[in-house]
């Protein structure tokens, strides 16, 4: 990705923020039955200008399938109708279990270095991709699946989902998933809304390619670059069983989110905590 294309998708989400307000802007996970997202209290939301651009001409060729034996352990889809909000936390891993995951990448500037501080202390995290990274930065995701981390799918272009027609959002999480089943092997088992801005259309062609809808628990909101003692306290204070936590490895500088990893992980692990992923059936 282009420097100026991973600035840009950065101010869209920053336009979003801020008409919204941030809690807002990462909860957007109701959806009426038009498909038109909505805030909590029912009032719709507008759709956000300057979206990047979509896959374009890559073609929509991962197969679509049913949610069935596939789908991860303890998560065994429900018959229909498809789920209508993402998971948000996994108390089901354990007590003293929690989920670090990473969106945006994978970058090389940063990536490696996340990727170096979660081998040192032996944990397994998931990593959101987004497909127009991932397909210029193979090596990356092999590195990832071999350290036993959880690849999941964060779109291919980091679109506003819900303003999109099916054929976009089928297109855009089909992409990715393609790259990522032809690099490691196997399609991702989860995907991500960028902005975490979920609809109905979302749900349900995710559903279709056989993935789960995950949220989060703990925004670090490390893409603002608040300091990297900001995102250590505002890991620590949510931290707590089942939590799943929202950092990034991509999208602008993140020095800093590679910084507080290196403060915060052990001090998670000091505290009880094991940092883990939901596993294949």
């Amino acid at each position: 990705m282009k420097d100026h294309q991973i600035y840009t998708s950065r101010r869209t989400a920053l336009r979003l923020a801020l008409g919204l307000g941030a809690a807002t802007a990462v909860r957007l996970i109701a959806a009426d039955p038009a498909g038109t997202p909505v805030r909590p209290g029912g009032e719709p939301v507008p759709p956000a200008a300057g979206a990047p651009a979509h896959a374009g001409s890559r073609p929509a060729a991962h197969r679509l399938r049913p949610m069935t034996g596939q789908a991860p352990h303890r998560f065994h889809p429900a018959p229909p109708p498809v789920r209508t909000r993402p998971f948000e936390e996994m108390p089901e891993l354990g007590r003293d279990a929690m989920v670090l995951t990473f969106d945006d990448g994978p970058d090389p500037l940063h990536t490696p270095d996340i990727l170096a501080t979660l081998r040192r202390y032996e944990v397994r995290a998931m990593f959101f991709v987004c497909g127009e990274m991932a397909d210029g930065n193979r090596d990356l995701l092999r590195e990832m699946a071999d350290d036993g981390h959880v690849v999941g799918n964060h779109s291919w272009s980091h679109p506003l989902i819900p303003p999109l027609p099916r054929s976009r959002i089928r297109d855009e999480l089909g992409s990715t998933s393609e790259v990522i089943e032809k690099t490691l092997g196997a399609p991702p088992l989860w995907y991500r809304a960028p902005y975490g801005a979920w609809n109905r259309n979302s749900f349900e062609i995710g559903a279709a390619m056989g993935m789960e809808p995950l949220a989060w628990t703990v925004d670090s909101l490390d893409w603002t670059t608040p300091g990297t003692d900001t995102i250590v306290r505002r890991v620590g204070e949510g931290a707590g069983p089942g939590v799943i936590v929202l950092s990034h490895d991509a999208g602008g500088d993140r020095s800093q989110s590679v910084a507080a990893l290196r403060r915060y992980l052990p001090a998670l692990i000091d505290e009880g905590y094991r940092p883990t992923v939901p596993r294949r059936s």
